[in-house]
Parts: C-alpha cells; structure tokens; sequence
C-alpha cells in the first residue's frame, strides 16, 4: 500500500513538474499561467498574440505572450528618447555536416556545430512596439 502511495505521488510530482518547467515554452502555456495579462488586452490584441503575431503600439506584456522571453535585451534610442530592442535567435544544426570528432570517455561521439542567427526583434519606445520585424536567414 505504502509503495502504491509513493508510486502516485512520485508520479504527480514529476508530471507537475514537467508542466511547470514547460509551460512558458509555448503561447498557451504563457497565457494560462498569466491569465489576467492576456485578459487586460483588447480583443484584436488578444487575437494576435494566440497566433503568434504582434503589431505596432502593442504592449511589452503582450509581446511576451505572443514571441515569449527574448534571447537578447539590448538598450536603444528612438529620437533621443530611450528604448529597447528584444532580439530572437534561432539554434540550428546543419542536417548533414562532416565535422570534427569528439573523444569521449566511452567511443568517438559527433558533436555537430551549431549555427545561432536572429530571426527576429521587436523596438519599444515607451513601452510599446515601435517596431518589428523579420529578419533574413543567413
């Protein structure tokens, strides 16, 4: 009985972990654990971040639900007044590279390179975005 009790627990703990730990990687899970910042947009805003999508004069908050948490914050100016750029990376591993070898303790493991560029950033000049766009891959 103890056994089937700990078994249960364990199994929640780790499922309510997984969830924690996951749940602001994607735009439902960052709407769910802050659902009165989602709510305090208006409904064409609400709509945009569900997509994934931001406009002009959207807030910081709702750029944060829609791309999520920035990879770089850099400071900025905009006619001299102060501003912020968030920039977005994208991690990527060439499908087929003939690179160099590892030695590991156990056997010869590949170890891949990976190729970090930005995709996309957003401007915000008084909180709100001034800017936004896509950037080309390289």
């Amino acid at each position: 009985m103890q056994g089937r009790v700990a078994r249960v627990a364990l199994t929640f703990t780790i499922t309510a972990g997984a969830l924690m730990f996951s749940g602001c990687g994607t735009i439902g899970g960052r709407i769910s654990q802050h659902p009165e910042m989602y709510q305090s947009l208006t409904p064409n805003d609400q709509a945009l971040v569900s997509q994934g999508q931001i406009r002009s004069g959207m807030s910081m908050d709702a750029v944060w639900l829609a791309w999520g948490t920035a990879d770089q914050k850099l400071p900025a100016s905009i006619h001299d007044r102060p501003a912020e750029t968030w920039v977005y990376l994208r991690y990527e591993t060439p499908p087929s590279y003939g690179g160099p070898y590892y030695y590991g303790p156990f056997d010869w493991s590949y170890i891949p390179p990976k190729f970090i560029y930005p995709i996309r950033a957003v401007t915000f000049s008084n909180g709100k975005v001034a800017y936004f766009g896509y950037l080309p891959r390289p």
